[in-house]
């Protein structure tokens, strides 16, 4: 009975065996997190500007994205009363009649919805690569 010889091999190339598709994948995941408090920012600054009554530009200038563990993060600077017009500080309501504003709770549940709009929307740039 004849016999059946197979001679096999397997070369890999490509960016999934270079490195180049888990870096971009890093870049990617950094760069959501990059994108979608960006779009935080603007919101809360949009919000800012709707709310604030008597602005002098100094808070509105410290809202600002910050690198935050291995994500980003935004945030008023820590300016002094930033507490208070978000009305979690204790010199707010029962202790005054001001509740304050809730700029950036209010805020965060916007920002979740367009999140993975976001996400997809940067997805089809780095699949454009031809990376992921």
């Amino acid at each position: 009975m004849p016999g059946l010889d197979l001679d096999t091999r397997m070369v890999r190339r490509g960016p999934m065996f270079d490195g180049r598709t888990n870096a971009a994948l890093h870049r990617y995941r950094d760069e959501i997190s990059l994108r979608i408090a960006e779009e935080g920012e603007k919101l809360i600054r949009q919000r800012l500007h709707v709310v604030l009554q008597h602005p002098t530009g100094y808070y509105e200038s410290r809202i600002s994205v910050d690198r935050a563990g291995s994500g980003y993060r935004v945030s008023d600077g820590n300016v002094i009363y930033g507490p208070w017009l978000e009305g979690t500080g204790s010199r707010n309501s029962p202790v005054t009649r001001f509740p304050g504003y809730a700029t950036f709770r209010r805020t965060k549940p916007l920002v979740d919805k367009r999140a993975r709009e976001i996400a997809v929307r940067l997805l089809a740039r780095y699949k454009a690569m031809g990376l992921i």
